[in-house]
């Protein structure tokens, strides 16, 4: 009685405007990131960019909690919409993070292999906004968000490949030389790491939505 009574009523589809806007929201912070990477003259302003864009995502957080509390009816279980929203937040929390701690230790420039994974977080982005998409309509679109979710995965084992020689690079470069350069570049590889770790973690959690509602 109570899934025809779900069935019969209308659905809070604001949630799904609200999960598209967040997402787009990590597409541009990557964006950013990916030219705060590039380094020269316009890595001020890059890192400015990342930070409007996570509070931008913020914004998005506050709207979507306020809407679980305030909403009868929801498109699926109201943790998995926390959990959903939680995940992208903590994507581009991490990209500020990464932001930060360049800002804090003065990098002006970056090895190739962060560059490389500052792509790949794009890369990521831009797959997670395709995902998000298709979830109004997750029952037809069901094997492509599985797609998806496996091409996340791909790009995050890309970018441990990518970590892994990096990190090597990095260390036969300054063990005889400076060791902060070196303290330092562990710490970037690592955010930038965890960044793309984030997103995998949403691509789980849409994997995960997804089984439970098909």
């Amino acid at each position: 009685m109570l899934g025809l009574f779900r069935a019969v009523m209308p659905k809070e589809d604001r949630f799904f405007d609200l999960f598209a806007q967040h997402a787009t929201t990590l597409v541009a912070g990557a964006k950013a990131l990916k030219d705060l990477m590039e380094g020269g003259d316009g890595m001020e302003a890059a890192s400015a960019r990342v930070n409007q864009h996570e509070e931008e995502a913020d914004e998005i957080t506050r709207q979507v909690m306020d809407a679980v509390h305030r909403s009868f009816i929801t498109p699926f279980d109201r943790s998995d919409i926390q959990a959903l929203t939680t995940s992208l937040d903590d994507a581009i929390d991490q990209m500020r993070k990464t932001a930060k701690v360049v800002s804090l230790f003065e990098v002006k420039t970056f090895e190739p292999q962060m560059r490389e994974m500052a792509a790949i977080i794009v890369e990521a982005a831009e797959l997670t906004v395709q995902a998000v998409a298709l979830l109004p309509n997750m029952r037809q679109n069901a094997s492509r968000l599985t797609e998806l979710a496996v091409a996340v995965t791909r790009t995050e084992e890309r970018a441990d490949q990518i970590y892994d020689a990096g990190r090597k690079a990095l260390f036969l470069a300054n063990r005889t030389g400076d060791p902060m350069a070196f303290i330092v570049g562990i710490d970037i590889y690592s955010h930038l790491e965890k960044v793309v770790d984030r997103f995998e973690d949403v691509a789980n959690r849409i994997s995960g939505i997804v089984v439970e509602q098909v």
